[in-house]
């Protein structure tokens, strides 16, 4: 991987509805612009991500969506108004940024909820995307959801227990994702704090498998709650998208050439949808990793890279 250049600009842009929407610009300013669409919802983008990029050949922009990260208001407490944090929100923003960073076109790049973001501004500004490359493909359709919060559950029946637990015994996803939703809206910090360790605990859970440690439960600080609050907001509205709208609609993407690259053993994400986006996108090119989970490891770093190097030089 590259090393992680240090930006050169970077500020936080007024996107409305009280919300600042922070951004950075790394790499060469003559380079290809290109977009780092974070996940989560509300993880915040991270200096990591810089090092898939060549630093003299992309001019390279990361932001931090509404609510997380350097953005402000934070989500972490109640305070934050959600009703001005939704998919169109964000969708809206980008373009915001774009036009802000006085950019064309860009290559956007991004995973897991970055790659239903991506999908969702794509299909509605084709005309400013360069290519696309995205990681662990999800479209945070309401079947996705159901099988992240529920279906999955038969593999981890006791954590799911006690992530159904910190409901009060909630069983279906939709109630399961609602319950949380109101509870990360409740007065009282403790048991806001209660409920995000006790999400952030099945968020762990369905990642065991992956060998890569705890790392949502690492620590339940500011940054985890305004993640989960922001996560089941989002969960509980199904993103605002009309359900399988993003694969339906792909075809608005013919054009733009895409690079999909999905772990074949991703519980949190199953394969499937990688590869339904594949059959109805006709540019986008399927990379399944052999082993991998939705955290990627050697593999799939190398698949990135070759994806974002070959955009490069092209």
């Amino acid at each position: 991987m590259y090393p992680a250049p240090a930006p050169y600009d970077q500020g936080l842009l007024d996107v409305g509805d009280g919300n600042r929407v922070h951004w950075e610009v790394s790499g060469s300013p003559a380079g290809r612009p290109a977009l780092v669409v974070h996940g989560g919802p509300g993880s915040g983008s991270s200096p990591h991500s810089r090092r898939y990029f060549d630093p003299e050949a992309y001019r390279l922009v990361l932001f931090d969506q509404r609510g997380c990260g350097r953005s402000t208001p934070h989500a972490s407490g109640p305070a934050a108004d959600l009703a001005v944090n939704t998919t169109a929100h964000l969708v809206a923003d980008m373009e915001r940024l774009r036009e802000h960073l006085g950019i064309d076109r860009w290559l956007l790049y991004g995973g897991s909820w970055g790659s239903t973001l991506i999908l969702a501004y794509a299909q509605a500004h084709p005309e400013r995307v360069s290519a696309i490359v995205l990681n662990g493909v999800t479209t945070t359709r309401r079947s996705e959801i159901r099988w992240l919060y529920e279906g999955v559950a038969r593999f981890f029946p006791e954590a799911h227990e006690r992530f159904r637990a910190g409901t009060g015994g909630a069983d279906r996803a939709d109630d399961l994702v609602a319950a949380y939703a109101a509870l990360m809206n409740h007065p009282d910090p403790a048991v806001r704090r209660k409920a995000a360790a006790d999400w952030c605990a099945w968020e762990d859970a369905v990642l065991s498998l992956e060998g890569m440690g705890t790392p949502y439960t690492d620590r339940v600080d500011d940054t985890r709650l305004g993640f989960v609050r922001i996560c089941s907001h989002y969960f509980a509205h199904g993103a605002w998208l009309e359900e399988g709208a993003l694969i339906r609609d792909a075809h608005r993407l013919a054009g733009i050439p895409g690079v999909l690259v999905h772990g074949r053993a991703d519980l949190a994400g199953p394969l499937g949808t990688a590869w339904e986006l594949a059959k109805t996108w006709p540019d986008a090119e399927l990379r399944i990793v052999e082993g991998a989970g939705h955290l990627g490891g050697e593999q799939t770093r190398r698949h990135l890279l070759d994806a974002i190097d070959g955009f490069a030089k092209g």
